[in-house]
């Protein structure tokens, strides 16, 4: 990101990407964790190497104080996307990278568990964890935040040709909006596969109107099919763009708007976002221990750390995702701009790694070809 770093990749959000789990409850009820005891302290002096996705952005002062409480120093591996970092991990399970693995989606969920990558570990931490998120009954994953792919669209641009923005994702297809709309591709870009999760999700594989169906209709509506979120957002979108785009509905986050007030300094958004039932993407991010290095307790403890208050805090104002200990506070900004949608589409993490490849070569056949 240059105006919000993390959304290049959150891209990430999906980072191949993203979701499958039921609707974030607004009020979240905690689920009691294992009696499973804090781990012992580490050995002091003990340094792990902490592998995370290239969008990872939390305050050095926030893993500096980790390293006061504990002795453990930690050194973080930026090892590319979601997917390139899983891959890695993988091909080096038995001589692993790092201690610890962050940014693990749940449209990777099913494979970086059937890989045998991590160890099991019922923090303590997870009691203020909602059980929505928890998506891996072992725990060998652990739910650290959360976002949501949607539609952003130009406030302005509606405004002023008089149109309302869309409301959701069928608005695309109708004349009006015909020429509106970019996308990414769903082959390169996490928010773009997360987005032709959503129209699976929405129509299905079968019936008299299926995803593919909605696909050739939106592709016949003059829809723009760029390579990542970074083109879409910030050549083609009118707002990222700074007016430069022609195109004021993009595919993006639901923290979008919360980005751009941010990091413009204005008081109100320019862009909204399409919240309503059915049109969104629930993206989980997990944490989890290595389970062949040679710092299991220092792990642990790290782990506990990026489930507790003082990381978890730092998350949104930094990666632009919400955090997913339900006593974290994820702040005003947040609460005036951040809208959680409601109702997001559900497809289970399993299913998404069987079908992935297939659903993204019959859209890549369809839109592209």
């Amino acid at each position: 990101m240059t105006i919000f770093r993390f959304l290049i990749c959150l891209g990430i959000l999906v980072a191949g990407a993203a979701c499958a789990a039921p609707p974030v409850p607004a009020s979240p009820t905690p689920v009691a964790a294992s009696a499973s005891p804090t781990p012992a302290a580490a050995p002091t002096g003990t340094t792990l190497t902490l592998v995370t996705h290239d969008s990872f952005d939390i305050s050095q002062d926030v893993l500096d104080a980790f390293t006061r409480q504990t002795g453990i120093a930690v050194q973080v591996l930026k090892s590319g996307d979601a997917g390139e970092m899983l891959n890695t991990m993988l091909l080096s399970k038995e001589n692993p990278l790092g201690d610890v693995v962050y940014g693990v989606d749940n449209t990777f969920l099913s494979r970086a568990l059937d890989g045998g990558l991590f160890a099991p570990y019922d923090s303590p931490l997870l009691a203020d964890i909602p059980a929505e998120l928890q998506l891996d009954p072992s725990h060998r994953l652990l739910p650290v935040d959360y976002g949501f792919v949607t539609l952003n669209y130009d406030k302005k641009w509606f405004d002023e040709h008089h149109l309302a923005p869309p409301s959701d994702i069928e608005d695309l297809v109708k004349p009006e909006y015909k020429g509106l709309t970019v996308v990414q591709n769903a082959a390169t870009s996490s928010p773009g596969l997360a987005f032709l999760l959503v129209t699976i999700g929405r129509f299905g594989e079968s019936g008299a109107r299926t995803y593919l169906d909605y696909w050739r209709e939106l592709k016949a509506n003059d829809v723009l099919v760029t390579d990542g979120w970074s083109e879409a957002y910030y050549n083609a979108f009118t707002v990222g763009s700074g007016g430069k785009g022609d195109r004021p509905i993009v595919v993006s986050y639901a923290t979008s708007p919360a980005a751009e007030v941010f990091f413009n300094n204005l008081k109100e958004p320019p862009s909204g976002s399409v919240n309503t039932p059915g049109n969104t993407l629930l993206q989980v991010e997990f944490a989890g221990v290595v389970a062949k290095s040679p710092h299991q307790q220092a792990a642990r403890q790290l782990v506990d750390f990026m489930l507790g208050q003082d990381f978890q805090k730092d998350i949104p104002l930094h990666m632009f995702v919400y955090p997913a200990n339900s006593k974290a506070d994820a702040g005003d900004l947040f609460r005036q701009w951040a809208q959680a949608p409601v109702q997001p589409v559900s497809l289970a993490p399993a299913e998404i790694a069987a079908q992935r490849d297939r659903w993204v070569d019959a859209w890549t056949k369809a839109v592209l070809r």
